[in-house]
């Protein structure tokens, strides 16, 4: 869902619900909730607005929200509607088996199609930059953290007459700021991305980064949902696709399948580690087991002799 229109209460578009859970399309330029009182416009506001009836009075906010997303960035947002699903949903997010996957358009042309961009990530300390984090070796990083993105290359074209790259980036860790950090770290800021360019990057009217999909490994059934394409054409003409290498849905196929492919991988080793322990267990029984008849015997025959 494209616009250019500032975000309103008005302006909730709900992606998924169940009794659970709501995700919600989250608009680029509005924050998720604000303990400010002239930060009218929130998610957490228009949640209230749209669905009062399911607001938890328990709560500050009225919803728990399952993870964030920056002010500037568009896409798919999860919020649990009780403590229990809250609850399942941050262990999937703890335990790294939650799998996101963000669309963005980047300044220049990208020559590398595939790449992991492995940077550490710290807070800025340096003087007017102390909201902004900086990759490991720059002036005033503190206690950066190991951060990895994966990038992937879908078209090369124009956006306003300049060069820029299609990118679809799935973060392998979860810190602030990550994707528009890496994608700053390799020479291609993400259009619009008005903090990471020092301010020079003013022009368009949103940073174009946004979370595209989102699948959250709960059970019985896992989440699955897409926020679709924001950055085509037919919604954005100052964009103009030149040369395609994927479509978005092949890439987020194979990532998906990838993911499931790594998941089993994962729960048959677990399930070899259990089989092990348990041969171990029993080994150790009958070992016990031989020993005791053993000094049995022995015990036997010496009282036999007496």
């Amino acid at each position: 869902m494209m616009t250019t229109e500032p975000a309103s209460l008005e302006s909730l578009h709900v992606l998924y619900q169940s009794d659970d859970y709501i995700v919600v399309d989250k608009h680029w330029d509005i924050r998720i909730d604000s303990k400010m009182w002239y930060e009218k416009q929130t998610v957490q506001a228009q949640l209230r607005h749209h669905f009062p009836h399911l607001a938890d009075p328990s709560t500050y906010y009225g919803f728990r929200f399952c993870h964030q997303l920056d002010f500037s960035t568009s896409g798919a947002l999860c919020v649990a509607l009780n403590k229990a699903a809250a609850g399942r949903a941050y262990r999937c997010f703890k335990d790294r088996t939650v799998t996101k996957a963000y669309l963005a358009l980047v300044r220049g042309w990208v020559e590398k199609e595939k790449q992991t961009l492995d940077f550490s990530i710290g807070k800025n300390s340096s003087e007017g930059k102390t909201h902004m984090m900086c990759v490991e070796g720059t002036e005033g990083c503190e206690n950066p953290k190991p951060c990895q993105t994966e990038l992937m290359v879908l078209e090369y074209g124009l956006y306003d007459g300049d060069p820029v790259t299609k990118v679809l980036l799935q973060p392998l860790t979860g810190r602030t700021h990550q994707l528009r950090v890496h994608c700053s770290a390799i020479g291609h800021p993400i259009v619009g991305d008005f903090t990471y360019s020092s301010g020079a990057d003013d022009a368009p009217y949103r940073m174009m980064l946004h979370a595209h999909l989102l699948q959250i490994p709960l059970e019985p059934q896992p989440l699955l949902v897409s926020a679709g394409d924001p950055f085509l054409p037919t919604e954005d003409p100052k964009w103009l696709p030149q040369r395609s290498l994927r479509t978005l849905a092949a890439t987020v196929d194979a990532l998906l399948e990838r993911r499931a492919e790594e998941d089993r991988k994962i729960k048959e080793e677990q399930r070899e580690r259990v089989r092990k322990k348990e041969e171990r267990r029993k080994g150790r029984t009958v070992e016990e087991s031989e020993e005791q008849r053993r000094q049995c015997q022995d015990w036997l025959s010496e009282w036999a002799g007496d």
